[in-house]
């Protein structure tokens, strides 16, 4: 059962609607309706703009974000459709971190609301490095409808393997 993959962790009734919608060939339809406005942040500098309009309206006292860019490469090797990196750099006698944020390039594609909500989930990382209420709660700070966009991103992420 796909939906049980994509929805662990979610109470059982709902698991079962979202099992039935794909099942029954809505699933699609029922994203297009809810989510349908797209974005046109399509390449690596446009991502960047993206992101620190973001960090600029929620998070100005942050540390800067070295680079932001899509990643081919992510969701195959990491499992992952975003991440936040740190590490340090050596600059003379000086230390400095450097932060990157690379968004899988599935986004490209996706609704704007799925893309605003992975990068809001990435730019939380910058104050909260766990998953935990604190790091829940900024993000829904940043993104009110946060929760609800991480469900719709699961069902997508269910449509985009269907559709394969």
């Amino acid at each position: 059962m796909l939906a049980a993959r994509y929805l662990a962790g979610y109470p059982p009734e709902l698991i079962q609607q979202a099992e039935r919608l794909r099942l029954d060939g809505r699933l699609a339809e029922h994203l297009a309706r809810r989510l349908p406005e797209a974005h046109e942040v399509r390449s690596d500098s446009a991502l960047y703009a993206y992101v620190q309009d973001m960090k600029a309206r929620h998070l100005r006292n942050a540390e800067p974000l070295n680079f932001v860019g899509f990643d081919a490469k992510l969701r195959v090797l990491q499992h992952a459709l975003g991440t936040h990196t740190r590490r340090t750099q050596v600059q003379g006698a000086k230390l400095r971190m450097r932060r990157e944020i690379r968004v899988a390039t599935l986004f490209k594609e996706a609704p704007a609301a799925l893309l605003r909500m992975i990068v809001v989930h990435e730019l939380a990382h910058l104050r909260e490095l766990e998953h935990n209420k604190a790091f829940y709660k900024l993000c829904q700070y940043m993104e009110p409808d946060y929760l609800q966009l991480e469900f719709d991103l699961r069902l997508y992420l269910m449509q985009l393997e269907d559709s394969k």
